[in-house]
């Protein structure tokens, strides 16, 4: 497996880096995989994926998930399952990055991350046309990130 930081096909947005392994196209819109590295500190803002299972699996760095309301920490060769219409968040909260795969059941969110960094959307500033774009991924901002 390629490394996401190292690989010519990566996307990167804030500091974050995406490579897609499999694409919805790849698994006829069954799920997508992406590979994921964070740095300290960083995770986005609470949100509900609407039509999608999200699953998190942690190769490196500690996150603390926050899940309908529970917090909790997780470390390399956890995984977080997110069933679809809970809110969620994570942030990276160790001194290292975190590097983690996001799975979609069923996939197309990939292209979210696609069309952020090719606005090169900043949060909070842009937030309107993110929220605006997020729509399209049956994606609903709730709150902030962890940190705010």
């Amino acid at each position: 497996m390629s490394h996401p930081i190292l690989d010519p096909d990566t996307i990167s947005w804030q500091g974050v880096h995406y490579l897609t392994l499999l694409s919805s196209a790849e698994s006829k819109g069954a799920l997508s995989i992406t590979d994921s590295v964070s740095p300290p500190k960083s995770g986005p803002p609470r949100h509900i994926h609407h039509d999608a299972d999200e699953t998190f699996v942690l190769l490196s760095g500690d996150c603390t998930f926050w899940m309908a309301g529970e917090t909790f920490d997780c470390g390399p060769g956890r995984t977080v399952f997110v069933p679809k219409g809970v809110e969620h968040t994570f942030q990276v909260s160790s001194d290292l990055p975190s590097r983690h795969l996001i799975i979609l059941t069923p996939g197309g969110f990939e292209g979210f991350f696609a069309e952020m960094a090719r606005h090169d959307y900043r949060i909070p500033e842009d937030m309107a046309a993110i929220e605006a774009c997020a729509k399209a991924y049956d994606l609903t901002f709730t709150g902030p990130p962890l940190d705010a």
